[in-house]
């Protein structure tokens, strides 16, 4: 269920703050259906295999932030090459040949990446869990990484899919718009920018919001974050299989193909095309 924080209001009378993740909104606006099976179905659905290009974003992520935990003087390409290898997993892959060819790609890319830093860069923080109250939520989630640059605090999130990002994905991530709000509050500081660094490409996509835009987003997530509410609350108050399928449709498109829990869901599967785990890699 949604963690609801109870929070006296002007008339001592209690209005629900909803504690929500970028995930979990995410998940709701792809597709209500899966919400449910991924939040609130008990006992859980069992899920589909693990995908060769989640296994690769999670090396990636786990291998920077090892990185950014040593001592600076420590912080090498070579030992960020090491650190990919250490954290190396194939879950996915098609066979050994192939997660091999991925496994030295990813360490090009992050030798490339620390590479390009200022030699005395340290980041503000890295992989911090934030949590605080946004308008009508609660924000939660974990940053990648929170950078100083000209005296305000940046969010960096890391991104290592086949395809390059435009300037609208930086502007428009309800994810790192809500860390941006979160990051404010938890650690105090004036925080604007939003960036997604792409590996593969060595690009950075950035975005510097403004009150209105932050409300924006601050406003969609609310919005989202009440459907989840409206949605769990029929369900509890019910329980039965008709209000189950009223209140968390299923909303098909390509992302069915991918989709956790798609042994579960004809319609899923009547809709996109069944993939190999590898297929997102883009090997062809």
């Amino acid at each position: 269920m949604v963690g609801v924080q109870q929070q006296l209001g002007l008339e001592g009378i209690p209005d629900k703050l909803v504690r929500v993740t970028p995930a979990r909104l995410s998940t709701w606006a792809g597709c209500p259906r899966r919400y449910r099976m991924a939040y609130l179905d008990r006992p859980a659905p069992k899920r589909g295999g693990a995908w060769a290009n989640a296994t690769l974003g999670a090396v990636v992520h786990n291998a920077l932030k090892a990185y950014f935990e040593l001592p600076r003087d420590q912080r090498t390409p070579q030992r960020a090459e090491l650190l990919v290898h250490r954290c190396w997993k194939s879950d996915g892959f098609a066979d050994s040949e192939q997660a091999a060819e991925h496994r030295r790609r990813a360490q090009r890319w992050v030798h490339d990446y620390v590479s390009a830093l200022p030699a005395d860069f340290t980041p503000v923080a890295v992989e911090r869990w934030v949590s605080a109250p946004v308008g009508e939520i609660i924000a939660e989630g974990r940053v990648d990484r929170v950078d100083e640059r000209d005296g305000e605090l940046v969010i960096v999130d890391y991104k290592t899919g086949r395809h390059g990002l435009r300037v609208d994905d930086a502007k428009n991530s309800l994810a790192l718009g809500l860390y941006a709000m979160a990051v404010r509050k938890t650690l105090r500081r004036r925080c604007n920018r939003v960036e997604l660094h792409h590996l593969p490409t060595g690009t950075v996509t950035a975005w510097d919001h403004t009150a209105e835009s932050l409300d924006g987003l601050r406003e969609r997530a609310e919005r989202l974050a009440g459907e989840i509410q409206e949605a769990t609350d029929a369900l509890d108050s019910a329980n039965a299989n008709d209000v189950a399928e009223e209140a968390f449709p299923v909303r098909t498109g390509p992302h069915c193909s991918w989709c956790d829990f798609r042994a579960h869901c004809t319609r899923g599967q009547q809709a996109a095309p069944d993939l190999r785990p590898w297929a997102l890699l883009g090997d062809g």
